[in-house]
């Protein structure tokens, strides 16, 4: 009969309505005003300086005392942890750059081939004109318009056939802005060597850094120079840096919404009610 038939209905009422519950309960939404949410992208190459006068011991790390190579890297490395949105690649020099990784967004990779850097990689001397040249012969095929190059070295360009301020010509007509860094005391250094018996001692060493070239590579391209003289000085570089090289990316996005988990509610309460209607 007919009351046989309608047996199963209330049921079937009940599992649709859990059903639509469960939707509701899965905040269900819809999005009404588009937006525009901004990350910023930098396409940024390090440059350093790994020759051997970096291994004059004049910096410190938490109180102890850490060759020059030591502590840039560390410095680096944070410099590096901040840049989520950028591609950053790594090149070293002596008497020859050497590209130690590409640009490249994977900073996991990058800090991998950051710790790879030793003295000794290549032949010593400083080829600043050079680094420049491989810098930005990495940079200029990158896409975005901002193009970044951190140069740091301790030393005068006395290696390699390219001049630093013909490089610098170079990289600004790409676009390139370089920041370059002189790094060490000013004066004398101590420099570890070996004594007739093996034991390492300190010599002081002058330091002799090309600050007027420096100051007129950045200039050229648009950049600026600094004088790291100590840890906290060099870290304070960098950070300045970060700050000053924002540049950026307009992406879509949603940030309001419709909520429509009352719809299905509503619906599901209906159904019960049906169901008790029926019953």
């Amino acid at each position: 009969t007919w009351r046989s038939r309608l047996e199963p209905l209330p049921y079937l009422l009940r599992c649709l309505a859990l059903v639509l519950a469960v939707v509701s309960l899965a905040g269900p939404r819809q999005p009404i005003e588009q937006s525009r949410v901004t990350t910023e992208g930098v396409n940024i190459m390090l440059v350093l300086d790994t020759s051997t006068s970096m291994a004059a011991e004049d910096f410190t790390i938490e109180g102890r005392r850490q060759n020059r190579l030591a502590v840039v890297k560390k410095v680096v490395r944070d410099f590096i942890a901040k840049r989520k949105d950028d591609r950053v690649g790594l090149i070293a020099f002596a008497a020859r750059p050497y590209t130690v990784c590409p640009l490249t967004s994977d900073h996991g990779w990058l800090e991998a081939n950051l710790n790879r850097i030793r003295f000794g990689l290549m032949e010593d001397g400083t080829a600043i004109g050079a680094a420049i040249a491989s810098g930005t012969n990495r940079l200029r095929g990158a896409e975005g318009k901002s193009r970044v190059m951190v140069l740091l070295t301790d030393g005068i360009n006395n290696a390699g056939k390219i001049d630093p301020l013909t490089a610098a010509q170079a990289a600004q007509s790409y676009g390139i802005r370089i920041y370059t860094i002189g790094a060490g005391t000013k004066g004398e250094a101590p420099y570890p060597v070996a004594d007739l018996f093996g034991r390492t001692i300190y010599q002081n060493v002058k330091i002799e850094i090309d600050e007027d070239v420096l100051r007129k590579i950045s200039d050229t391209t648009g950049g600026q120079y600094f004088r790291a003289t100590d840890t906290a000085s060099l870290e304070g570089i960098y950070a300045q840096i970060d700050r000053l090289e924002k540049s950026k990316i307009e992406e879509t996005g949603y940030r309001q919404y419709s909520e429509l988990f009352g719809r299905p509610l509503m619906a599901a309460l209906l159904l019960i009610l049906l169901e008790v209607v029926i019953g």
